[in-house]
């Protein structure tokens, strides 16, 4: 239906306490990315927060090229959101036996990064202490500390903001996962509850290891190596592998997007459809 016409309830859980998941599942032409990575990922998610809802693979498979049959763009994401439900009152402890509210849209977005184009999409970044909570590994619709951080970048006139917790280890930027390049060794922080477990960070990781021309390793990251990076990128659905040219107005690297950069995208593409 049009979007004016949906109607979810004021009392519905998700807008009272952001007590909900969600995912945001790119295609491009038709093609899905990450399909069974997001679907899993969601299925986690609900488990973590206890709400009942079944996963349908194939079910979700027409729902999202139902969704993307309605424009034309080629480059579009869908926007999945489960919710708690709608309760008779305010109440912070879970209700039972409430209906899950599912709630979906699709949305245009960039084209795949073409790292053969004089058009690369690049990032300028700041810094700032991870002020959010401590389940980040959960893709929880309340993000007010996202937002906020996201907000803090913007306000300096940069694309995002890379975090790190109090003993200046990195997690991950306000929308995206990290990597760091040094040495052709590729770096990103390890899994867990500061982090999310990124769809694309994870085909990532297995387009490097598949294409055999590169290290990569999950460790912990101190703040200082970003001072001395040969490249930095930013993950995520919508920036594919997005090269960082600067941080706190700080260069990185040669201040252009660098060879293992160029290589690693490419692998992603080979792969994002198959994972």
């Amino acid at each position: 239906m049009p979007s004016h016409e949906a109607k979810i309830s004021p009392m519905d859980r998700g807008f009272l306490f952001g007590d909900g998941i969600y995912e945001v599942i790119p295609t491009y032409e038709g093609n899905i990315v990450g399909l069974h990575l997001h679907l899993e990922r969601m299925r986690n998610g609900l488990a973590e927060i206890g709400i009942q809802y079944h996963i349908d693979t194939e079910q979700w498979i027409k729902r999202i090229r139902r969704l993307i049959s309605e424009s034309a763009t080629p480059a579009q994401s869908v926007y999945i959101h489960i919710s708690r439900g709608t309760d008779a009152k305010r109440f912070h402890a879970y209700p039972d036996n409430l209906e899950p509210t599912v709630y979906a849209f699709a949305f245009p977005i960039p084209d795949s990064q073409n790292m053969h184009s004089e058009e690369i999409r690049s990032y300028h970044v700041v810094t700032s202490e991870d002020k959010r909570w401590q389940r980040c590994h959960i893709k929880s619709t309340s993000l007010l500390g996202n937002v906020m951080h996201y907000q803090h970048g913007k306000d300096n006139g940069k694309d995002e903001v890379i975090l790190y917790n109090g003993k200046g280890q990195l997690t991950e930027a306000s929308s995206c996962n990290v990597f760091v390049v040094k040495d052709g060794l590729i770096s990103t922080p390890p899994l867990d509850h500061q982090i999310l477990p990124g769809v694309t960070r994870q085909i990532v990781i297995n387009a490097i290891r598949e294409q055999r021309k590169y290290d990569v390793q999950e460790r912990i990251i101190h703040k200082s190596e970003l001072d001395t990076a040969d490249e930095v990128w930013i993950t995520s659905s919508s920036k594919e592998v997005g090269p960082v040219l600067s941080i706190d107005d700080k260069t990185v690297g040669t201040g252009v997007p660098g060879q293992v950069w160029r290589d690693t995208q490419q692998a992603y593409n080979e792969l994002k459809f198959r994972s």
